[in-house]
């Protein structure tokens, strides 16, 4: 399929286009007539009903207005109250990126500020929310893709090239095969590999960061050839589902990563805490900072429920996965309807306080992969209400004996959601008057959150978007990052305290552990998966005598705090959450393949879903190959 050519000869007139590009699978026209560049919706709409691709026309880079005085004219026509607080140049690609902490203003009070820049100035804007509270990496990330202008014109056209320039043809000798590398049988090291005759692409590359003996996924598995891998998508940004995929880079990759724009910044932060953590305790990170910023350059955002070509048979598109911001099932449509594969990633099947449920209506579905976290007969968690009510009881007695409370937190997800409830009783005057110190990282996560309310449930987002009041900024809310910092709030009254990590095995909690858990007053609540060999698992099962390592040194510890943990926080499904999808999803598919748990879960909720559904169910192991079809 020649689609320039087919697009040229729609259009009519061939001196209308002084080029084609492509973005992907989206596709750009470029042209040096200003009158076509601004009244030519009619006549792409109509190509685009044609076609079925997204086309986009811009005004070639040679004709649009110098980036200075764009600049200006584009702060004098966007309305005020728009709050502009960042404009980027994308010269190649014709495109200004407007950041500012109110864009709506823009869109929903006056649809002409964006056709009257068009106009004035020939830039096609691109709009994006400025983070509420001030981040240092959302900035970083946001310079590096924007002043690498070339590059990334260059790859996106190379991407597309590769995707509408391959052959495709179903034939009887077409196969779709499924390899686990890694999260079967096991909590960790996520990795699933698709392949076709045609393509290969890996879904997640996590880590282990509580097995050094199996921390990484099985790249030496026959099947899986970095130089001929298409495409990598990333379903979130937690370290056992992104951890590894700076270091493919590491190791000679070089293809696109996609994942919604929330997944990549958290990841990108979580990569470089990575590294600091690593090189704090004197041990070998696995990549680095080079690697990180290579892995960034190939990144590709993407919404919810768009559809996207990443290769000349595999069709993505990204569905609401309820677990984190931004968190996301991948849905492959393969071979042109031949086969079409969900996996969920981790999925909460349940409203939270920032998100909306998993999604549970697709097209086609032949195949679900499936995480099963809490499959186990006797996984099911209390209501959020009991949940909610149990900490603040918690907190309420800690404050009353004039202790603190400790709760370990994974980077993102369960800290956020935490931060919103607290937000929620302050604001109503039903918690005690104390600091919640959010420590370090979990700052510029809760700030990448400010930036993206249009992942998150329609409460949070109308009370951002439509109310202007964001719930992640509250006066009780105290940012630490500094060790002196620490040990004011330790020698200080009553606090709430979210630390990293979640399942103290590293991080700040490791360390405001040691220091409060001799103390009976306080209180350390687990509100995160504990893996197993973690501190965090040693407490649940009930250890009180504990080691740490603190500044190279084992340390023998007598915990006498209290220990509570808590599970109706968690961004997994419990066992019942998991039966009613399995039950809800439609159309309903007609194999299972369990991952994402332990192996005693998993073969649990395997011969459930066989025996109550009647569907076919797969629990591998890793390094298992699995013709689909």
């Amino acid at each position: 399929m020649d689609i320039k050519k087919d697009i040229i000869e729609l259009i009519g007139d061939k001196s209308l286009v002084e080029d084609i590009n492509f973005e992907v699978s989206n596709v750009i026209v470029y042209t040096k007539n200003k009158n076509f560049f601004l009244g030519c919706s009619d006549v792409i709409k109509s190509i685009v009903n044609k076609e079925k691709k997204r086309i986009e026309v811009r005004l070639d880079p040679s004709l649009l207005t110098e980036q200075k005085e764009a600049e200006i004219l584009i702060k004098k026509i966007v309305p005020k109250d728009t709050d502009i607080k960042e404009i980027w140049f994308d010269r190649e690609r014709s495109l200004v990126f407007v950041e500012a902490l109110r864009p709506e203003v823009m869109t929903m009070r006056n649809r002409e500020t964006i056709e009257k820049i068009k106009d004035e100035t020939g830039w096609s804007v691109v709009l994006s929310r400025y983070p509420l509270i001030k981040s240092d990496i959302v900035r970083a990330i946001r310079e590096m893709l924007y002043s690498d202008s070339k590059f990334r014109r260059k790859l996106l056209n190379s991407i597309g090239e590769k995707i509408y320039n391959s052959n495709l043809e179903i034939t009887d000798k077409y196969w779709v095969r499924l390899s686990a590398l890694g999260g079967f049988r096991h909590v960790g090291r996520s990795a699933v590999l698709i392949q076709t005759p045609i393509s290969s692409v890996l879904l997640d590359a996590g880590i282990d960061v509580s097995n050094s003996r199996e921390a990484v996924p099985r790249i030496d598995a026959p099947e899986l050839d970095l130089s001929k891998l298409d495409a990598v998508v990333i379903t979130h940004s937690h370290l056992d589902h992104c951890g590894f995929l700076p270091a493919l880079f590491k190791y000679g990759y070089r293809g696109p990563v996609y994942s919604t724009l929330p997944t990549r910044d958290v990841m990108t932060l979580l990569h470089l805490d990575f590294i600091s953590l690593a090189n704090k305790t004197n041990s070998k990170p696995m990549f680095d900072v080079d690697d990180v910023k290579e892995m960034l350059r190939y990144s590709i955002g993407l919404p919810y429920r768009e559809v996207t070509d990443i290769t000349s048979d595999f069709r993505l598109t990204l569905h609401n996965a309820g677990h984190i911001l931004g968190s996301a099932m991948a849905h492959l449509n393969i071979g042109s309807g031949f086969y079409n594969l969900l996996y969920t990633g981790d999925f909460k099947y349940a409203n939270s306080k920032t998100l909306n449920r998993a999604d549970n209506m697709f097209d086609r579905v032949e195949a679900l992969i499936m995480e099963s976290t809490y499959g186990g007969d006797q996984d099911q968690q209390p209501t959020r209400e009991e949940a909610e009510q149990f900490f603040m009881d918690i907190i309420r007695k800690a404050v009353d004996r004039r202790g603190k409370v400790l709760v370990p937190v994974l980077g993102v997800g369960r800290a956020q959601e935490l931060l919103l409830i607290v937000e929620e009783w302050v604001r109503y005057g039903l918690m005690p008057d104390i600091p919640v110190v959010i420590d370090g990282m979990l700052w510029d996560v809760t700030a990448i959150y400010t930036a993206y309310p249009e992942f998150m449930n329609n409460e949070t987002k109308r009370r951002i978007i439509e109310h202007n009041s964001n719930p992640f900024i509250s006066p009780n809310f105290k940012h630490t990052v500094s060790e002196e910092e620490r040990q004011q709030i330790l020698q200080g009254g009553p606090a709430i305290i979210l630390a990293t990590s979640g399942m103290l095995n590293g991080g700040p909690s490791v360390s405001y552990f040691a220091n409060m858990c001799e103390d009976e007053r306080n209180v350390v609540v687990l509100v995160s998966y504990q893996g197993a060999g973690t501190l965090g698992r040693t407490l649940q099962n009930g250890g009180r005598e504990v080691d740490i390592e603190l500044n190279g040194k084992l340390r023998h510890f007598n915990v006498n705090s209290q220990i509570y943990t808590i599970e109706g926080f968690s961004g997994h499904s419990d066992r019942s959450q998991l039966e009613r999808y399995v039950n809800d999803i439609r159309p309903r598919p007609r194999k299972i393949i369990l991952a994402h748990g332990e192996e005693s879960k998993i073969l649990a909720l395997s011969h459930f879903i066989r025996k109550r559904f009647k569907i076919e169910t797969v629990a591998p192991h890793v390094l298992d190959a699995i013709r689909l079809k």
